[in-house]
């Protein structure tokens, strides 16, 4: 435990990113491969996905944030259609819908690992 506290405390935030989105993405395939049984754990899930996401869309604001003005936008883009996407799921779920969002977490925190997915 202690060694893996501090492996975060030390792990670039590209890294920590990547590993956040590819754990949001496994819960969220978690759910699409044991539904409907995992309705359950639908909507938590889905707040988790949407609390980070609403972190990365503020900070992708900040004038000050380090990438490309296109690359934020692109950003910026893909968490709207997160954020629509969680919208629908949450009133009115239908499992092939979580694959978008699986598959935007999993690109993401690949691209963030620098492997390209």
């Amino acid at each position: 435990m202690a060694y893996q506290r501090t492996a975060q405390q030390t792990a670039a935030p590209r890294d920590l990113e990547a590993n956040l989105l590819a754990r949001l993405a496994s819960r969220l395939q978690a759910v699409r491969d044991n539904w409907p049984e995992s309705q359950d754990d639908l909507v938590e899930a889905l707040n988790r996905n949407r609390k980070v996401w609403s972190i990365f869309l503020a900070a992708l604001t900040k004038d000050d944030h380090p990438l490309p003005p296109a690359v934020r936008q692109n950003l910026a883009n893909l968490g709207v259609f997160v954020m629509g996407q969680t919208y629908e799921l949450l009133h009115g779920a239908e499992p092939h819908k979580l694959d978008a969002l699986i598959n935007i977490n999993r690109q993401i925190s690949a691209g963030l690992r620098g492997n390209g997915g």
